[in-house]
């Protein structure tokens, strides 16, 4: 028995799989009326359903909030004892049923287009009641559920949620949706560190070391290791920045120079150092010191210096 427990797996995510795809065909007409409707609306998308596809639609009403679609989760069997009073005029109401012909979607049906809203029909059964009644249909049949006996709903809520993120990333493209945009709906955790936390964030709550060009190497060595962020960096009079100097720089210098009484900064610096723009995205700093392999990044802006931000400012702060 155990034996057939790989096999009944693989058949699974085939099946489903299968479900997906035969989503494509179903990408029409009517899909497109749908998303340019939801688009311009003045109101919201009320999304409802009874048993799976409820659970379905506040899936698709989260996603739809967090990527700019305003919408609320109305449950069918509520909406018939008072919930119905969340519709506006405005709004779009989108009905979520595999097989259409639920008790509770034949009940709400008629009440919705008594209020005139345009009713969109995600369904499984295109002769369905809530498939003739509806205004828009949204085509969600699947061949068979991935259930052994093909009842469990399976493959049709699979069906039915990929729809949901088919429309979001669609009115996320509509209505330029960005990175930043994301950002506001998500300020939370280390995903929204991630969209909003910028450099100068970070960089300001550091020591900033730097020297000038003719620093005595005793005051580059004081500046280093009093900073403790393994650097400095080197610049003149009006912090403008000339390079940057590394602990490992010392240790190259050390190796190779028997006499340092007349080193300077100038003589050990290295110049075109790679910088960060203090309003850069940490993230953006995190590709720069994985792309060159590197612990620091200079901060600076117009070729001023501002500081420095370091590896374990991403770690700590859970970037990495």
């Amino acid at each position: 028995m155990n034996n057939n427990i790989p096999a009944l797996a693989l058949q699974t995510i085939e099946t489903e799989a299968s479900a997906i795809l035969g989503l494509k065909a179903f990408i029409n007409n009517d899909f497109e009326k749908i998303i340019q409707a939801i688009h311009e609306a003045k109101g919201r998308l009320i999304v409802s359903g009874i048993g799976k596809s409820a659970i379905v639609a506040q899936k698709i009403v989260a996603t739809l909030n967090s990527t700019g679609t305003p919408s609320l989760f109305m449950h069918a069997a509520d909406a018939i004892h008072g919930d119905l009073g969340m519709i506006t005029s405005d709004d779009i109401v989108m009905l979520i049923s595999k097989s259409g012909e639920s008790p509770e979607i034949k009940v709400l049906i008629p009440l919705i287009n008594n209020f005139g809203n345009l009713l969109i029909g995600m369904v499984g059964n295109t002769e369905s009641f809530l498939a003739k009644q509806a205004n828009l249909m949204l085509n969600t049949t699947v061949e068979k559920e991935a259930c052994p006996n093909n009842l469990a709903p399976t493959s049709s809520t699979t069906a039915q949620m990929v729809m949901g993120d088919v429309l979001a990333v669609c009115l996320m493209k509509l209505n330029q949706f960005n990175n930043r945009d994301f950002a506001k709906f998500h300020p939370g955790g280390n995903l929204g560190k991630r969209l909003y936390l910028r450099v100068a964030d970070l960089a300001t709550a550091n020591e900033k070391p730097w020297v000038l060009g003719n620093a005595t190497l005793k005051k580059v060595i004081v500046e280093i290791t009093q900073n403790r962020m393994g650097v400095t960096a080197v610049v003149d009079e009006n912090q403008q920045l000339i390079g940057i100097i590394t602990d490992g720089d010392l240790r190259r210098m050390l190796e190779k120079t028997s006499d340092i009484s007349t080193i300077c900064a100038s003589d050990i610096l290295s110049t075109h150092p790679i910088t960060v723009q203090p309003e850069a995205l940490a993230v953006e700093a995190l590709e720069l010191l994985k792309k060159h392999d590197i612990s620091q990044l200079i901060v600076a802006e117009n070729g001023i210096y501002k500081g420095i931000i370091h590896i374990h400012d991403l770690i700590r702060e859970g970037i990495v």
